[in-house]
């Protein structure tokens, strides 16, 4: 399917859906739910601000949402959303790509910071444990006004639970069990509020096995191990509030190699340890109109690879970066709401291993930015600055790697507008500028990058990439259906990735070099949701990007246009014995890929596959209160064998995991 072919499908079914639709009363109970998605609170550029006042695309996964999918990861449960992707290493490791954008290219927050855990690399994932993940937001687009340096492809914001209402206390169990790869797992929390005095806690322990495919059987050596830690301690007052939150996470996956026959709990050589160590001061305090917020944060990630001996690594990195963040937000004559700040992070890396992948360095960045968002008349305007710089060394300490050093510096800009068009529609649209520092796997590189299997090459002559996208979305919500649709373009100077030169290493290994080039991207989500009963949903949501070199190649790891469909019927919201039951079925279509980077068989098409699922779930209300919830979930219900373009097991002839059933069980107390 063509770009033009495909824009001109998301332009056709908003259009006919919308003018199928009567001008009625907007008065029924499932209207109003739907307008409670429109007063969701989001992060905006000037501080929190309406859904709907937002100019870029922006996701919320509820809670509801979140509870009802089946996921190994905190990242595979998100991955369902439209223009959300995930690169893929078996069923524990996923990394985020939004609109065919992935790796440093996508910032993750969590705690109030973003997370640094060597997102360059390919086969670990997000160090986050998803018990902890209350809710999730998805900001789609260049968003370096808010944070920096790589946040070209957009934002994932996690966020916690929220803080009980005082005088209460309480925690939750939760259980999870999976049939495929006979996942084991359990989270335990407690939480409270007295006198202006806020805590919570977690501990969270999961195990997997080998998962299986009608095609490859068990994948040998694709268990893993995952355990998590967090807690909390704050105070309110009438000044503002303080918290202090500790973290830690353990993943340790084994490593997939096509070969062995590991099929237990317990990975074999090789395998990883990846642990991510992090405290955050999290201050806000009331001055004069609005709030001064001041964030320091400290993380470590290490991530240590044994491939000979399971006591020694051979691979080990340990990375520590220091966050800080601290801004204004309010309001500026009483018409503008705006936010002025300075926000940036040092990090140092090193080498604790006999392999090197990458050189030790040391890292500084700072960040000055000023927001605004006023509304005139029925126009809601923001928009924005932010200068950049950051310093980087790259050390000589190993013999293979070069001593140098570089500085980057950049401006990003952001101009938007909404606008309601009567009473049904809404219209959107935002220009923003990017910037992105190359990392130093892009810089630096010289060696074997053991989960990958292959030999990588840096460049220290890369500039840094901008980018400059054009966002245009149109919302309809009307009495029976609701409908989001969003096309982009993108223009991206110096776009960096990595291909294939045609040279093997000593070691037999295809060696793969970074470059750059001028990149085109575009494509959109179109969104349909029809309700033509009070309790009856049927939704779709169809995804496309196309992105490719100027006067050369496409781009590689793109993901495929994609198709989801679900029917959901709503049986219960009494409050009764059984509360919110729901009953729901779908499909996930994902279309043949045959738009890839085929220079030096660096990629390859991906055929296409549908996917059948299902899900029920229910409350069960005793005496007004809600004693547990369950769910029942099944995925690829046909036992498909499949595997998305951006599973990086497909070069080994891998399949992703056939039909699973997940049970989960969440208890509060």
């Amino acid at each position: 399917m063509s770009i033009r072919r495909s824009i001109a499908v998301l332009l056709l079914l908003a259009g006919v859906t919308a003018a199928a639709q009567e001008n009625t009363p907007d008065s029924t109970d499932l209207f109003f739910k739907h307008l409670e998605l429109k007063e969701i609170v989001v992060t905006g550029l000037a501080g929190d601000a309406k859904m709907r006042e937002m100019p870029a695309p922006v996701s919320v996964i509820r809670p509801a949402d979140l509870a009802a999918r089946a996921a190994g990861n905190s990242m595979h449960a998100i991955a369902a959303e439209p223009g959300v992707s995930e690169i893929t290493t078996g069923g524990g490791i996923s990394k985020p790509v939004i609109r065919g954008m992935g790796y440093n290219r996508v910032v993750v927050v969590n705690d109030g910071i973003r997370q640094e855990g060597q997102q360059w690399g390919d086969e670990h994932g997000i160090e986050v444990d998803g018990a902890c993940v209350h809710s999730v937001e998805i900001l789609k687009g260049p968003a370096s006004l808010m944070y920096g340096s790589d946040a070209l492809a957009g934002i994932l914001i996690f966020h916690p639970e929220p803080v009980r209402a005082p005088g209460e206390v309480g925690g939750s169990f939760s259980g999870q069990y999976q049939t495929n790869n006979g996942l084991l797992a359990y989270s335990l929390a407690a939480d409270g509020n007295h006198s202006g005095w806020i805590w919570n806690g977690r501990f969270s322990d999961k195990y997997a096995r080998a998962y299986s495919n009608p095609v490859n059987g068990p994948v040998s050596n694709s268990g893993y191990r995952e355990r998590a830690g967090s807690a909390m301690l704050g105070r309110n007052g009438s000044w503002g509030y303080t918290r202090l939150r500790f973290s830690y996470f353990h993943l340790h996956p084994g490593m997939i190699e096509g070969e062995g026959e590991n099929f237990g709990y317990t990975p074999a050589l090789p395998f990883q340890h990846v642990r991510h160590y992090k405290v955050v001061s999290d201050n806000t305090f009331h001055v004069g109109s609005g709030n001064l917020k001041v964030i320091l944060g400290w993380q470590q990630n290490r991530r240590q690879e044994y491939e000979e001996s399971e006591r020694e690594a051979g691979l080990d990195f340990r990375l520590n970066t220091v966050n800080y963040d601290v801004r204004w937000q309010g309001n500026w004559n009483h018409d503008w709401k705006t936010a002025v700040g300075l926000a940036g992070m040092f990090q140092k890396s090193d080498n604790l291993g006999d392999e090197f992948l990458i050189p030790a360095y040391g890292l500084f960045d700072a960040g000055l930015f000023a927001t605004a968002t006023k509304t005139l008349g029925e126009w809601t305007l923001s928009g924005g600055l932010r200068a950049d710089i950051r310093w980087l060394h790259s050390e000589a300490r190993q013999g293979r790697f070069e001593d140098f050093r570089r500085r980057f510096s950049g401006i990003s800009a952001s101009l938007g507008a909404v606008r309601p068009l009567g009473d049904h529609f809404t219209l959107r649209a935002n220009l923003a500028r990017g910037f992105r520092a190359p990392n130093l796997a892009e810089l630096g590189s010289n060696g074997e990058h053991e989960g990958t299997f292959r030999f990588e090459v840096g460049n220290k002559d890369l500039k840094p990439e901008y980018s400059l996208q054009g966002d245009l979305g149109l919302d309809f919500t009307s009495r029976y259906v609701s409908v989001q649709a969003s096309a982009f373009v993108s223009r991206i100077d110096n776009y960096i990735f990595a291909a294939r030169n045609g040279e093997y290493s000593d070691e037999g290994l295809p060696v793969y070099a970074f470059r750059s080039g001028l990149a085109h991207l575009g494509g959109g989500e179109l969104g349909v949701d029809v309700h033509p009963i009070h309790q009856l949903h049927i939704s779709s949501a169809f995804s496309c990007v196309y992105a490719r070199e100027k006067g050369g190649d496409d781009l590689p790891l793109i993901p495929a246009p994609r198709l989801f469909s679900e029917i959901k019927w709503e049986i219960t919201h009494d409050g009764q014995l059984f509360n919110n039951a729901f009953v729901a079925m779908n499909v996930d279509w994902n279309m043949a890929q045959n738009h890839f980077y085929a220079a030096g068989g660096t990629e390859t098409a991906t055929p296409a596959y549908c996917l059948l699922g299902a899900s029920a779930g229910t409350d069960l209300v005793i005496k007004g209160k809600t004693r547990l919830s369950l769910y029942l979930v099944g995925s690829n219900l046909t036992n498909a064998a499949y595997y998305p373009h951006l599973s990086r097991l497909k070069y080994l002839g891998i399949y992703n995991m056939g039909r699973n059933i997940t049970v989960k069980l969440v208890v509060p107390f």
